[in-house]
């Protein structure tokens, strides 16, 4: 689709964000499919290899028609490593400028909100010295006039740096800090975003949870996560990994009966499901524009109306 890759040439990164269940990783397939993408995860839990029906990781949903799509930040640790956003951040840089520098497109998803922010809100997570000079400096300035010397050094997507000259000030000076040490930047530099959202009504979302649960019970998980404790994982770690894992876990454990484990598993996925969505509306609130797409529309619906959203920023 030609006139949707020349809509979204524009953009440096499309995020497709959303609460478990929602289909975000067939629609991003499809959509790198169609731009000639590749797709980078950002779920905390897919990093590692094995866990796969748990963490829904979907291998073929990557297929499409004859073509494997590439993605990248799954299967990358060993269950038991240790991974958390600042490492994401860095592996994230690396396959970003990797796949730009083969004049590809990059696709971000998943529903990890603290990994996506930290992309799109263009999070700096190396500890920078305050200077009481450089303070003092911007001191006797108003807030409209420092806002022009932070965007000089970034696009801004995070409101809340803007309404407080303290802060202001302090972000000035972070921008400052790694545009004279660029080999200790955490983040990739400026970038163009698009975000899209895939949302579903209360209670087709808790219908899909339930439905998907059955389903991957049904296609082996019990014995996923038995497989993970014979080869060596221990039962603690699994638990600390929560949702499936944990009660899936525990019930083999003989702490809980099958009946049990299913009812509390699935109560325990809609609520993190409930706070994924909390997570998303936040960040609107606090300045990340998301383009919300109706979860119960076709792939094709999809399409469409990401290409109609593209045309509308694009005049």
């Amino acid at each position: 689709m030609k006139d949707l890759i020349d809509a979204a040439s524009s953009y440096d990164l499309i995020t497709i964000l959303g609460a478990t269940a929602g289909g975000k990783t067939s629609f991003a397939a499809n959509l790198a499919h169609s731009l000639q993408a590749e797709i980078i995860s950002a779920d905390s839990r897919q990093v590692y290899r094995n866990m796969n029906i748990g963490t829904g990781k979907d291998y073929e949903d990557y297929q499409i028609n004859d073509e494997r799509i590439p993605v990248h930040l799954i299967d990358i640790l060993e269950p038991g490593e240790k991974y958390n956003v600042y490492q994401f951040q860095k592996d994230f840089i690396k396959v970003y400028k990797d796949i730009k520098s083969r004049k590809k497109k990059a696709i971000l998803c998943g529903g990890s909100g603290l990994y996506i922010e930290s992309v799109v809100k263009d999070y700096q997570l190396i500890t920078v010295p305050e200077n009481e000079e450089f303070h003092q400096k911007f001191e006797a300035k108003s807030i409209d006039e420092l806002i022009p010397v932070l965007e000089s050094y970034k696009q801004l997507h995070n409101v809340s740096d803007t309404s407080d000259k303290q802060r202001l000030i302090r972000a000035i000076e972070i921008a400052e800090y790694y545009s004279n040490n660029p080999d200790e930047s955490t983040t990739p530099g400026k970038m163009k975003h698009l975000v899209l959202g895939i949302q579903f009504d209360r209670n087709s979302r808790r219908k899909r949870i339930s439905e998907r649960l059955k389903q991957r019970l049904e296609n082996g998980m019990i014995e996923e996560v038995q497989g993970l404790i014979d080869s060596g994982v221990s039962q603690e770690t699994l638990i600390y990994y929560g949702l499936e894992y944990k009660y899936i876990t525990l019930y083999l454990q003989g702490k809980i009966t099958y009946d049990e484990m299913f009812r509390q598993l699935e109560t325990a996925i809609h609520q993190f499901s409930k706070r994924q969505m909390t997570w998303f509306r936040r960040m609107e609130r606090n300045g990340t524009e998301i383009n919300w797409l109706e979860g119960t529309m076709s792939i094709l619906q999809k399409m469409e109306t990401v290409y109609e959203i593209l045309k509308k920023k694009n005049n």
